[in-house]
């Protein structure tokens, strides 16, 4: 069976609300409310919303991480990264490579024990099931956070290294995981040779490509405003174009999220017009509350069965990774306490870029991909419920929440 589709984001919109509301009585996060709602609405819970219905929904997730892409773009002043572009530069890399590092030694030595797969070996099943998870786990998701720095109106050190640390994270993440299938494909096919072209030239095409797209749409955006005078039609143009810069990277296979923030990134240091973001922030809490329900919705009680160990070590080592990498690249920088004490619970969000990544990968391992994909959405349900809280409990001990 499947539900009309309006009937269901009314449905995701409404009850969502309420859950946000229980949420902020409780002093969780509204996203965490709306999450909860998500899984029990889903098919595998209440089955309140059927799965096909579900899937036809997936458009909802390219045009909410667009749009949540682009205010996170905006969010980043050129006058205030110089402020810390040395704990950018530090941070950056280290809570990246620190989450890489940790998740894919835990998983090659642990593997063993939690799965059993017939005739596995380390070299050709553990260690690139390892290093794959730990390539993807890099990532940041940008829509959680964004919408807990709105929620709490965020400002300060803390909060500007957060978003440009997430604003990077995705680039990192798609370089990383290409090196890793580079590395991996070899590996489990036992041939044993590695293409230097398809392990660090694809990434860096892939990245390059995101970018300039997003360069031309943001210059033909910037252009384009100065025309207009009534403040409604800049939401026309400006979501208009993003649905377009989706449209173009999806079609062409990169990165709508990096492409999307390159162009708020451009507009907000070209443009200087606050409107281009106000009239976007005015619809921002329908977006999160539709793009955080439909997240919970993809909850799958089966998969968290049959892979809810797996799951839980990524989830543990890749928050371990990222907290320690974010602590010595803050000390190494000297960045303030706030920042290197509090910053590694904000990183710790995952999703679109997550999930998007590990089904590329299960295509490319057919002997262990489900297990792949098993493990990283279950580790992902699982980070989405306590991601929110901490991401909240370190603005809130940096000082930084606004009135």
């Amino acid at each position: 069976m499947e539900m009309d589709l309006i009937l269901a984001i009314g449905l995701m919109v409404v009850i969502g609300f309420f859950g946000g509301l229980v949420a902020r009585k409780l002093k969780f996060p509204r996203i965490t409310g709306y999450i909860i709602i998500g899984v029990l609405l889903s098919p595998s819970v209440l089955n309140i919303i059927p799965k096909g219905t579900v899937e036809n929904l997936d458009i909802i997730t390219d045009i909410a991480l667009g749009i949540i892409a682009y205010l996170v773009g905006g969010s980043l002043h050129i006058e205030s990264l110089r402020k810390l572009e040395k704990s950018i530069a530090w941070i950056t890399p280290f809570q990246s490579l620190g989450a890489w590092f940790i998740v894919t030694i835990s998983i090659a030595f642990l593997c063993p024990f939690i799965l059993t797969i017939p005739e596995a070996t380390f070299y050709q099943t553990y260690f690139p099931i390892a290093f794959v998870i730990g390539a993807v786990s890099c990532a940041t998701a940008p829509a959680a956070t964004m919408a807990i720095i709105h929620e709490y109106k965020a400002k300060g050190p803390l909060t500007t290294t957060l978003l440009a640390v997430v604003a990077l994270d995705d680039a990192i993440a798609i370089g990383a995981f290409s090196i890793a299938l580079g590395i991996s494909e070899p590996l489990v096919s036992g041939i044993g040779s590695v293409s230097i072209i398809q392990m660090l030239g694809i990434p860096f095409l892939q990245i390059a490509e995101s970018i300039a797209i997003g360069i031309i749409f943001a210059f033909a955006l910037v252009y384009v405003s100065r025309v207009i005078r009534i403040r409604e039609l800049f939401l026309v143009l400006i979501f208009g174009m993003i649905m377009l810069c989706i449209g173009v990277t999806n079609h062409l296979g990169i990165s709508a999220i990096l492409a999307n923030m390159v162009i708020g990134f451009i507009v907000v240091n070209k443009a200087k017009r606050k409107e281009m973001f106000l009239v976007v922030e005015e619809i921002e809490d329908v977006i999160f509350a539709m793009f955080f329900v439909l997240a919970g919705l993809h909850f799958d009680l089966s998969v968290m069965k049959s892979a809810f160990l797996l799951a839980l070590l990524i989830v543990l080592t890749r928050c371990f990774g990222k907290y320690m990498g974010t602590r010595v690249g803050a000390t190494i920088a000297h960045a303030p306490d706030t920042v290197k004490n509090y910053l590694g619970l904000a990183l710790l969000p995952k999703a679109g870029v997550t999930v998007g990544l590990i089904l590329l990968a299960e295509r490319s391992f057919p002997t262990f991909g489900a297990i792949l994909v098993n493990a990283v959405i279950a580790s992902v349900i699982i980070n989405e419920l306590i991601a929110p809280p901490l991401a909240k409990y370190a603005i809130f001990k940096a000082k930084e929440v606004g009135t």
